[in-house]
């Protein structure tokens, strides 16, 4: 039995669309939203208290990045961070060249296309290999050759098949070339140790509901040393940078949601790494022909927390399978939720995969401390009931 386990729904493997929130974090922010509901920029007895639990949590989340806490600038989640730093670079630190992935989450395939039409940037695409893995020597070229100063924006941890970035190897180049880095971390805060004083990155951002937080709720680190002004203007909100009455109770769930994954990081660490290797031979095991995406079927290229299944069944029979899945208590997805409803598939694994590969039915199951081995017996079972 899992010990961490209380949930109703049967068989949960969408975490990295979302995660439940943890029981204590829930229970702080009703208690935020019951005795300090003050605003923070009011400078009366009753703001005090909110202002204070904002810049503790502020405090706490950067020791957590060991970085200072005037660099951590809270917004609603990955999305608008990502924004905000993109489109801030190109406007404010004229920046004219970008260099990125075709695989990016669309916070910032988008972003960049819009900065594109806006400020005329360069938008340059590193090379991946046949899993989606990035081409390190390719990224040292495009800056070499470059005649402006790049950005280099590269996420951490890919949200559909889970390829992870050598951030290390990544911020060596691009201090080599005098590039700035920024990396999509919404996949990876809370699941990962970071020391951003070790490793060069000039931007990362993250989202709380990934690591068992509220939704609506994010930050962006922005280094000190990057001059950048505000998306949303009116008041003088996050030192200026984000304008907006803070959503206090969001932010110190955050920061519990936090605290809590960096405490019990290795605990948790060991008992998901099991779990996906479990996933991955019972798979390998009851199926003929079964295919993992990208990377995610290597347990040590991959991150611990996701696995993408490419399924002997054609496509034609994906959004039925699905269907029938979650007829059965089985909650997973074909790709980002953020896409959901998009008759053009998964842009990642129209990168990754072959014309074989994109006729089959491909499902990712991700996965959390709320998950049990019995629960991912029971979904290879109904899997293969499905096949035939």
């Amino acid at each position: 039995m899992n010990k961490f386990s209380n949930t109703s729904y049967q068989c949960y493997f969408d975490n990295a669309a979302t995660t439940r929130v943890r029981d204590e974090v829930a229970e702080k922010i009703v208690d935020v939203l019951k005795n300090n509901y003050g605003n923070p920029s009011s400078t009366h007895s009753y703001g005090r208290p909110s202002k204070s639990l904002i810049e503790v949590s502020r405090k706490e989340i950067a020791a957590h990045l060991n970085v200072s806490s005037s660099e951590i600038i809270f917004t609603s989640g990955g999305t608008e961070a990502d924004n905000l730093i993109l489109r801030s670079v190109a406007r404010d630190m004229k920046i004219k060249h970008f260099i990125s992935s075709k695989i990016e989450h669309h916070a910032v395939t988008h972003t960049l296309e819009e900065l594109e039409k806006d400020y005329n940037a360069k938008i340059s695409y590193v090379k991946l290999d046949n899993n989606g893995g990035i081409d390190y020597d390719n990224l040292s070229e495009l800056l070499s050759n470059s005649k402006d100063r790049c950005m280099v924006s590269l996420m951490h941890v890919n949200n559909e098949i889970g390829n992870m970035l050598d951030l290390e190897k990544v911020s060596k180049i691009c201090s080599k070339h005098n590039a700035l880095f920024h990396s999509d971390t919404v996949q990876s805060v809370g699941h990962y140790k970071m020391d951003l004083s070790k490793t060069k990155i000039d931007f990362i951002v993250a989202s709380a509901h990934k690591f068992h937080g509220p939704k609506g709720v994010g930050f962006a680190y922005i280094n000190k040393n990057c001059p950048i002004r505000p998306l949303i203007f009116g008041g003088m909100q996050e030192r200026g940078y984000r304008a907006g009455t803070e959503s206090v109770h969001n932010i110190v769930g955050m920061s519990e949601a936090l605290n809590i994954s960096i405490e019990k990081i290795d605990e948790e660490y060991k008992y998901i790494y099991n779990l996906k290797e479990h996933f991955i031979n019972r798979l390998k095991t009851s199926i003929k022909n079964i295919k993992f995406n990208g990377y995610s079927g290597d347990i040590k290229k991959s991150t611990y927390t996701l696995l993408n299944v490419q399924f002997p069944l054609e496509k034609a029979k994906a959004e039925m399978f699905l269907f029938k899945l979650d007829l059965l208590g089985i909650a997973c997805s074909k790709g980002s939720a953020c896409q959901s409803g998009s008759d053009a598939g998964s842009h990642v694994l129209n990168e990754v995969l072959d014309n074989d590969g994109l006729n089959k039915v491909s499902v990712r199951f991700s996965l959390s401390i709320y998950n049990t081995k019995e629960e991912i017996d029971r979904v290879v079972d109904e899997v293969v009931k499905l096949l035939g």
